[in-house]
């Protein structure tokens, strides 16, 4: 086996990576009853990452300071998010979800699940869904 694995391992990891990719982006698309992409982005970071800052948000979203900051204004002003000086660090802010962007943070999360769900049924048989399943159970040794 080389450095970057069987040809076969080697194809597999280029698909997954492509499949994911491809996948975030479609659930990204799904409408998210009044939110902007990126502000259902970064509800739905936060909710599964918790606390974060604004310069933490900003290079996992692969997006300004600046830019970050108009979303996380545009969430403060819905009351999904606070703010608080982090302890540490006085200069710099410490970006939470309020209970009412928590809760936002679940119906968006089952939304997209459901979706998700939705379009398995419709698009595979059940027998390809048990091979689905299958392969998910294998793949998930990847995350132990």
């Amino acid at each position: 086996m080389g450095v970057d694995g069987t040809p076969g391992a080697a194809a597999a990891a280029q698909d997954l990576v492509a499949l994911f990719r491809g996948l975030k982006a479609r659930m990204r698309q799904l409408p998210s009853s009044g939110l902007t992409p990126s502000q259902s982005a970064v509800l739905l970071r936060l909710y599964d990452d918790g606390a974060s800052s604004t310069t933490v948000l900003a290079l996992a979203e692969g997006v300004r300071s600046q830019s970050m900051t108009a979303t996380l204004n545009g969430l403060e002003e819905l009351g999904l998010i606070e703010r608080a000086a982090d302890p540490e660090d006085g200069r710099r802010q410490i970006i939470t979800l309020s209970p009412a962007g928590k809760r936002r943070g679940q119906e968006e999360k089952a939304g997209r699940s459901a979706w998700l769900a939705r379009e398995l049924d419709r698009r595979f048989t059940a027998e390809q869904l048990a091979i689905i399943n299958e392969a998910l159970g294998l793949l998930g040794a990847l995350t132990q």
